[in-house]
């Protein structure tokens, strides 16, 4: 695992993370068409090079496999590539998520019942629904806070 500071977010990491991203979403994102992955797709590269804490996971060819995204003990992203999932990767970020940021509260959409599964065993419960994502598509999230 790898933390990635804000200088350090060059459009060669950029664009490999966003690879991670569509990679992971075409895997679990069922609910999106192709033309709202390419919308969402152009706001990944700002949301990546905003986020305050950015982590890193490498395979042993040194090739980033998946990242989280944390902003004030809330986690705003977390995409483990396809063929990476399952093997504990997702687990080892949310853990360290949690341990070392603090993190207590994200949010997932409710149409991506594997990523609420995950969280739910990882100790998180929802606590609110919206019929509408961030941006106002029609996309429900479901907010969750990681229970004590």
């Amino acid at each position: 695992m790898q933390e990635i500071f804000k200088e350090e977010r060059n459009s060669n990491l950029i664009k490999e993370l966003v690879a991670v991203w569509e990679d992971s979403v075409r895997a679990t994102h069922y609910f999106l068409k192709e033309e709202a992955i390419s919308e969402i797709k152009k706001y990944v590269p700002i949301a990546l090079k905003e986020v305050s804490h950015l982590t890193l996971e490498y395979n042993e060819q040194k090739e980033v496999i998946a990242f989280m995204g944390i902003n004030d003990k809330k986690l705003e992203m977390l995409f483990v590539k396809d063929a990476y999932r399952r093997k504990g990767i997702g687990k080892k970020l949310l853990a360290h998520a949690i341990k070392d940021y603090g993190v207590k509260e994200l949010t997932v959409n409710e149409d991506n019942p594997e990523a609420r599964t995950f969280y739910e065993h990882m100790g998180f419960k929802v606590y609110r629904r919206t019929e509408l994502d961030e941006e106002g598509n029609p996309y429900p999230l479901l907010y969750m806070k990681l229970c004590d």
